[in-house]
């Protein structure tokens, strides 16, 4: 479909072309010295030693479980209201995801007291998601762990180069991990990072993304090395030199576009308020966010197909973040949901609209997004008020 206005646009030009057709020429294409320079780039950007780039957010995040040693036998707290693949990690490694519940209504986080809620005895670790950008209580969250014996890794999907309280989103845990997925505030392509401050953890990672092996194919090609052992189960994680090329042009700007994200995101703030019923979470949030996505709760009674369907005929792109996992067929089916622990989650799984928000837009798209929104949001409560939708 032709959109007017589409929910997100990559924000890519000849800087990234110029950077895809050097390696091309250069006919070193896997894993090497530019995979490499972005992730020294990357962990600069975020404060801590070691940055280790991979081929997604999911491999990330099943790197980043398996290093910590989560296994059969345990619990992993994760959010409910997230992408299905922070807890499908989970799963990969044979524990089990047990669902905590945002913070509150206007903030879509998870906080100490809804993780501490759902602690069990067998709770080894913590997943948090730093939802569409903004940052969890991290000082609270951490100090919960620390009292608790927790580990903590955090999915920072949402949120590169965000920070709080001078300290950026994914170095606060043991492990940060991050998506650079074509829809993200700086894209690979395909790809994710682990970013860590415990060299132990480095070390294993390291084995982990690469089939265990104790040196690289690059090694060997300039002649560091004859030969490798395989010292752990690992998997083939790597991230290719296309990706991390664009990842190098794209990172340089990824604080400036997460600067004109939030630009945006004040204006529509501004303009939805006048939209009875309409909740807009994080209107209060502690540090520098990274403006991912702008979420909307529709009002109570409003048929969210009916709004949707209303945008997609007005040209706007609209999606849900997120249906919660808890309620998938595959997690009800092993017996992993649908959880009574999760209530809010419940609900903003059955309100959420997410509307467009890219760097590249303009105020009279907001301009067109809020006013199809209201006019949508209107029809849809005419509709539910009626005689014959009672019927």
């Amino acid at each position: 479909m032709n959109w007017q206005v589409p929910l997100f646009d990559p924000d890519l030009g000849p800087e990234e072309e110029q950077a895809v057709i050097d390696v091309i020429r250069s006919k070193w294409l896997t894993m090497g010295d530019r995979t490499k320079a972005f992730e020294r780039a990357f962990a600069s950007e975020t404060g801590v030693p070691v940055a280790l780039a991979c081929n997604s957010a999911t491999a990330a995040l099943h790197m980043a479980l398996a290093a910590l040693d989560i296994g059969p036998g345990d619990d992993v707290i994760v959010p409910s209201l997230t992408f299905v693949a922070t807890a499908n990690a989970v799963r990969y490694c044979g524990a089990r995801p047990v669902f905590a519940d945002v913070a509150s209504i206007d903030d879509w986080n998870v906080d100490a007291a809804s993780i501490e809620r759902v602690l069990t005895p067998a709770t080894k670790a913590v997943v948090v998601v730093h939802y569409a950008g903004y940052a969890c209580d991290m000082p609270g969250i951490m100090a919960l762990a620390a009292r608790r014996g927790l580990l903590v890794v955090e999915d920072v999907a949402h949120a590169p180069c965000a920070s709080l309280d001078g300290v950026a989103l994914g170095a606060w845990g043991d492990v940060g991990c991050f998506s650079f997925f074509s829809n993200k505030n700086m894209t690979t392509a395909e790809g994710g990072m682990v970013t860590t401050r415990r060299p132990e953890l480095a070390e294993r990672l390291g084995w982990l993304r690469s089939h265990g092996m104790t040196t690289l194919t690059l090694d060997r090609h300039k002649g560091h090395a004859f030969g490798y052992d395989v010292v752990a189960l690992g998997f083939n994680y790597r991230m290719s030199e296309l990706n991390a090329a664009l990842g190098l042009v794209q990172l340089r700007r990824v604080r400036e576009r997460n600067a004109l994200r939030g630009e945006l995101v004040s204006a529509y703030r501004q303009r939805l308020a006048q939209v009875p019923g309409l909740g807009l979470p994080f209107a209060a949030h502690r540090g520098e966010a990274a403006f991912h996505l702008m979420p909307v709760l529709l009002p109570p009674g409003v048929r969210r197909f009916d709004v949707m369907t209303a945008m997609r005929e007005a040209g706007v792109q609209t999606s849900i973040h997120y249906r919660p996992v808890d309620t998938f067929t595959a997690y009800v089916q092993a017996g992993l949901g649908p959880s009574t622990e999760v209530p809010l989650s419940h609900l903003i799984g059955e309100r959420v609209v997410t509307l467009p928000l890219y760097p590249s837009m303009r105020i009279e798209q907001v301009d067109l997004v809020c006013a199809a929104l209201q006019k949508a949001v209107q029809g849809a409560a005419k509709a539910h008020e009626s005689p014959a939708t009672d019927a």
